[in-house]
């Protein structure tokens, strides 16, 4: 896989250098220890939002913009949602007028919005579709050339940057401003083949950026998140084709939730065989106090991607996340010290289209470069996979209260070649070989789990294990 940095940014795009535009960077710590801190007491109204209170106080706003209510229609800048026309400069100019007046809510109403070019969206400024919820529109089932989907709701459809990864995104969000209710849709996309490299959809250039309802329904790279403390990434639906989200200097608490990746832009096996031989759902990278919440993709070589960037790798609270039909449903290649705390998971790794080859399914592998914990708490592996579990490098990891129902005949459940293991309260439904404990295993305790079949542990590492208190089904 490729790896650049913004200003060139991570793997596919992705992480930028911290400080190279000479800012002081902001983190949690230097933020606490500031001796600013005291004099931030009563400047913010309790109960204000960012985008309840955007533009209104403390300003004048534009008369002409005053006639249109509560917030600018693009349609009567010229926007006409005609699934033909290019409506770049009519919505960003409704933007920029909300913009002008220090925020505001710019309404996209149902229709098909070709955008041939990029949108800014500017600080305190709200680009708002018709959809409440989450939207899921789907061609599955659909044989034949279509250029209408997703064809109801309020809907972008993306045109430029064909075959430039690194162009500029879709869509660029300043600090406090949101996007929520619209599907955006690449109609140019080549799904007979494998499909061909755009620029990131959405881009949260801010902190305090929101993202919901919005459905992905074929982006090349979905949504990238770099130095935009304290996001909110909600509700997303649809199926990225490389990358699903990526974050990066993520210094203050980040929230994604909801999030359901599936390939059902087309039934296309070109497209599908693409994404499990490249595709990430989530790529994370440096993200302090990261909290990612009802998580789920399907089909993608790797579901979650911990990568170590310029600025550090990530720590975080992992709740009901999963990955399903992936050749890795986990991929750790660097956590921080604080560690990765992954609950009440599912992860199913297998290889769906039985590729010949290489191929390999793994449902949790921990890299070599690994140096921090990993714990998995009341998780469910299940699929066969070469193993559930194949882990080196010298940090911890620890798999508590799990269930582990299958893995491949003749490999062990868990494979711990280096490093420190933590099994506890676990039950191995099938028989067979549970752990192998490989000779630079620095020590492990593996105590109070049951096994199907009765027990059989490969115990390389000598005296540095502790093995007790295990029963049989």
């Amino acid at each position: 896989m490729t790896t650049e940095h913004r200003h060139g940014r991570g793997p596919t795009g992705l992480a930028p250098p911290a400080g190279s535009d000479g800012r002081r960077l902001f983190n949690r710590r230097n933020f606490f220890g500031s001796a600013a801190l005291a004099g931030l007491a009563g400047t913010i109204p309790l109960g204000q939002s960012s985008l309840g209170a955007a533009g209104a106080v403390g300003r004048q706003a534009d008369p002409e913009a005053r006639s249109y209510g509560p917030g600018l229609d693009v349609r009567t800048f010229g926007a006409r949602g005609d699934g033909k026309t290019d409506d770049t400069a009519a919505i960003q100019k409704a933007l920029d007028r909300a913009g002008k007046n220090r925020g505001g809510i710019v309404h996209l109403p149902a229709g098909a919005y070709v955008v041939e070019r990029s949108l800014q969206l500017p600080e305190d400024v709200v680009l708002q579709g018709i959809a409440r919820g989450p939207v899921f529109h789907t061609g599955l089932w659909v044989r034949g050339p279509r250029h209408d989907l997703p064809g109801s709701g309020s809907t972008i459809l993306a045109t430029g940057g064909r075959g430039k990864e690194d162009g500029p995104p879709l869509i660029t969000m300043a600090t406090n401003s949101a996007l929520a209710g619209i599907s955006i849709y690449y109609p140019h996309q080549n799904w007979k083949t494998a499909p061909l490299p755009y620029p990131w959809t959405i881009d949260l250039a801010g902190a305090n950026c929101t993202v919901e309802n919005i459905e992905l329904l074929n982006s090349w790279r979905g949504i990238r998140a770099v130095r935009a403390h304290r996001h909110l990434i909600r509700n997303i639906t649809g199926g990225p084709l490389r990358v699903g989200i990526y974050l990066d200097e993520i210094f203050d608490l980040g929230h994604v939730e909801n999030v359901h990746f599936n390939l059902q832009w087309r039934r296309s096996r070109p497209v599908w065989e693409f994404v499990y031989h490249h595709g990430e759902s989530f790529v994370l990278g440096m993200a302090q106090w990261q909290y990612m919440f009802n998580t789920f993709s399907f089909g993608y070589h790797t579901g979650y991607r911990f990568i170590k960037t310029a600025r550090g790798s990530c720590n975080g609270n992992f709740l009901g996340i999963g990955a399903d039909g992936s050749l890795h449903a986990v991929l750790v290649e660097q956590a921080e010290p604080y560690g990765l705390q992954i609950t009440n998971g599912e992860f199913v790794s297998f290889n769906w289209l039985r590729l010949p080859g290489e191929f390999d399914p793994v449902q949790v592998v921990v890299a070599p470069t690994n140096r921090g914990p990993v714990r998995f708490v009341n998780c469910a592996f299940w699929g066969p996979s070469r193993n559930i579990a194949r882990l080196d490098g010298d940090g911890t990891v620890g798999f508590s209260d799990c269930t582990l129902c299958q893995w491949g005949p003749g490999s062990a459940g868990v494979d711990a070649r280096s490093g420190s293991l933590i099994v506890s309260g676990c039950e191995f439904q099938q028989p067979g070989r549970q752990v192998d404990l490989g000779a630079r295993v620095r020590g492990a305790v593996i105590s109070g789990n049951v096994a199907k079949g009765g027990w059989r542990i490969t115990n390389r590492a000598g005296r540095r294990v502790r093995i007790g208190l295990n029963s049989t089904s």
